[in-house]
């Protein structure tokens, strides 16, 4: 029997406002996705996601939600995403969109009406208010500490304080509300109808707090998700996850979810695609994973090993619109290219799906963009985080200045884009053999044609400490973390290699497929 189509996937996420920019006002919209499906179905990719485009005045840019059920007109209008849809699905790709349940934007008509109504109203209830502390309530109910920086509690006007553990336009949900649960089965249904083919569920771990809204005490952190954290990975969450899958499973096409659950264990992280839950979890391991054989073999052992205790299967990302390109974290220039492009072939061959994020298959490295410009708010926040503007830079298309074919020519992108990033559009890399595009097709090209047959399960082969290799069936893996280059078998062909070999031997910070 064949596997879902989500199990083995290679899924492009796309950062709507840096992608393509269709009606010149600085900012990617979704026709600029729509025109540019051809593109994603010829890179070879099986679908892509989407993060948020609904009404949001765009605190955060986006995940700041108005609306649920409706297109922001800054990226177009639910003709454009009925369109987009459409076109994506003519090219044998699947539509994964974003859904926002941990909080609404401070500009939600619920929000509005729970500023304008009293201490204990029902409208007070879908959020989570509370009286302060101290003498006269000036002090936050808790220690709380904000994802972005900062206290997690902002006093209204009445005095009392409203929890968010993001931005202050980012007002919690209260999900002990059946009000709040009963609205977001609507937000599903409306878009699964439309067509989409799933949901990635930004902050899966966080909707649920502990009743009792105890301060933090050591060693839980804002930035913790272990056991027992007051509002991170709470087990009532799963209760949520269990009713979404109903509904996933009552539309025709295999329809999925993908948590984004942070974690301390890996355990964690798979509970939730135990077989009635969601189908997916991000695994965020290799992106806080140095460039090591040691440390990618133990996320690897680790996350293989929670995930087939459940039944399923790991995700595997390196990259995303929250983290640093994976070039620069890699070391930069061509060390870190060359890192890249060997970290690509050994995420394709593990089991289960990959995750690439927009302007990986050009080879960027993260921008340093100028303090003066840039806007994501995590840097106007307490705290030295500079943000995440720098892996967000609206992606080139063609030219040699920009805004490289992002927008028509004499536009100026929303964040600015760097000199220098001619040859690094993909009309510069579309046909060139030796361009890591050109390598990202000819990756997930040779991946597709190998994967009938193939196991859902590696075995690691004897190595030398710096070389990490494994076999799937008659694919054979091999990366080579070390400074010195190591001889490939004699009996196997090759079948992809991220750099040239010499004399059969795979140079260092390099990988290659062959078959056994």
């Amino acid at each position: 029997m064949a596997h879902p189509w989500w199990r083995d996937a290679v899924i492009y996420e796309v950062y709507p406002r840096s992608f393509a920019d269709a009606d010149g006002d600085g900012v990617g919209d979704l026709a600029g996705i729509t025109a540019h499906i051809p593109y994603l179905a010829d890179l070879g990719v099986d679908a892509i996601w989407l993060t948020p485009f609904y009404t949001s005045p765009q605190a955060d840019h986006g995940y700041d939600v108005a609306d649920y059920r409706d297109v922001d007109p800054l990226f177009g209008s639910l003709a454009d995403f009925d369109a987009l849809v459409t076109a994506a699905h003519g090219h044998g790709l699947r539509v994964i969109i974003d859904i926002v349940p941990n909080h609404t934007s401070s500009e939600h008509p619920w929000f509005r009406e729970a500023l304008a109504a009293a201490p204990g109203s029902a409208a007070r209830d879908r959020y989570i208010f509370r009286p302060g502390t101290g003498p006269d309530g000036d002090e936050p109910p808790n220690n709380w500490q904000s994802r972005f920086g900062g206290p997690a509690w902002t006093r209204v006007a009445d005095g009392e304080w409203y929890l968010h553990l993001f931005a202050p336009e980012q007002p919690d949900l209260n999900w002990r509300d059946p009000a709040v649960a009963a609205e977001f089965e609507k937000t599903l249904k409306f878009w699964l109808d439309r067509g989409a083919d799933g949901f990635r569920i930004d902050v899966a771990m966080g909707m649920f707090k502990d009743e009792a809204l105890p301060s933090i005490a050591p060693p839980h952190t804002a930035r913790s998700h272990g056991p027992g954290h007051p509002y991170w990975n709470r087990p009532e969450v799963h209760t949520v996850y269990r009713r979404w899958r109903e509904i996933l499973d009552s539309y025709p096409g295999d329809r999925m979810g993908v948590t984004e659950a942070w974690a301390d264990r890996p355990e964690t992280l798979a509970s939730y695609v135990a077989a009635d839950e969601m189908h997916q979890s991000f695994n965020f391991a290799l992106l806080l994973a140095p460039w090591s054989a040691a440390a990618f073999r133990e996320v690897i052992d680790e996350t293989v090993a929670a995930f087939t205790a459940v039944g399923a299967v790991p995700t595997w990302v390196l990259s995303s619109h929250d983290a640093v390109r994976h070039v620069t974290r890699y070391g930069g220039g061509e060390a870190g290219l060359a890192r890249a492009r060997a970290a690509l072939l050994l995420v394709l061959a593990l089991p289960g799906s990959a995750y690439l994020y927009q302007g990986e298959e050009l080879g960027l490295e993260q921008v340093d963009v100028p303090d003066d410009v840039r806007q994501d708010p995590t840097y106007f926040r307490p705290g030295p985080d500079k943000g995440r503007d720098g892996c967000r830079v609206p992606i080139p298309w063609s030219g040699t200045a920009a805004p490289y074919g992002f927008a028509p020519d004499g536009t100026t992108p929303w964040l600015p884009q760097p000199d220098g990033w001619g040859p690094y559009t993909v009309a510069a890399e579309r046909d060139d053999p030796r361009s890591t595009l050109s390598y990202y097709r000819a990756a997930l090209r040779v991946r597709r044609e190998q994967a009938d047959g193939r196991p859902e399960r590696a075995e690691w082969l004897a190595t030398d400490p710096d070389v990490l290799a494994f076999d799937r069936g008659d694919l054979r893996c091999v990366v080579n973390f070390g400074p010195a280059p190591v001889p490939l078998p004699a009996d196997g062909e090759v079948l992809l290699a991220s750099a040239p070999l010499t004399d059969g031997a795979l140079p260092a910070n390099a990988a290659a497929w062959l078959r056994t």
